[in-house]
């Protein structure tokens, strides 16, 4: 069984946004909310400022807190280790919501159950990307098995540093960063 992730070579994105369309489109997110999402990163102080773009979406935990706080099991793992959210068991109480410490989670305004990235669960069973990996124009996203030392996600983790968004919470993330150069000082 693969275990899949997703590094985001933030070197390469160009903040065309492209990637949360697709999503958007693919999965029918309603319109005030987001699976994925696309944030601008300032550090430093003037006049020695670095900005970057930054995607964030549900990392997909090894750890995850949202499946350890769900009362009825619909926030799950599933055997590729992904995270998925059963609807038919979500009784919309929010606690896996609280739980991500990733602010990745929303409830859907129509049906009331938790919504999040599925990494495109139904795309890749057929055998394809994720439409935001599928659409991005820059090629910052990459999917793949992390157990597979062929795919491109394990080739990319071994060639280059990445990094986990807030690894102090203990989550064991399965989507990776690789950050821009900084600039010369």
């Amino acid at each position: 069984m693969p275990r899949y992730a997703m590094v985001i070579d933030q070197r390469r994105c160009v903040g065309c946004m492209a990637c949360i369309v697709a999503c958007k489109n693919e999965n029918a997110v309603p319109a005030e909310h987001y699976r994925t999402r696309v944030v601008e990163v300032v550090e430093g102080e003037f006049p020695n400022l670095r900005m970057e773009l930054r995607s964030e979406l549900c990392n997909h935990c090894d750890n995850p807190p949202c499946v350890y706080n769900c009362p009825t099991g619909a926030s799950y793992k599933s055997k590729d280790g992904t995270v998925q959210v059963d609807r038919d068991k979500c009784i919309g109480c929010k606690a896996c919501v609280a739980a991500c410490p990733y602010n990745a989670r929303y409830m859907d305004p129509k049906e009331g159950y938790a919504d999040k990235c599925t990494f495109c669960e139904h795309r890749v069973r057929e055998g394809r990307e994720p439409a935001c990996v599928a659409t991005c124009i820059g090629g910052s996203r990459i999917f793949g098995d992390l157990d597979n030392p062929k795919s491109a996600v394990s080739r990319i983790l071994k060639e280059v540093s990445a990094h986990v968004l807030l690894k102090e919470a203990g989550t064991q993330p399965r989507v990776f960063y690789v950050r821009r150069l900084s600039r010369p000082e």
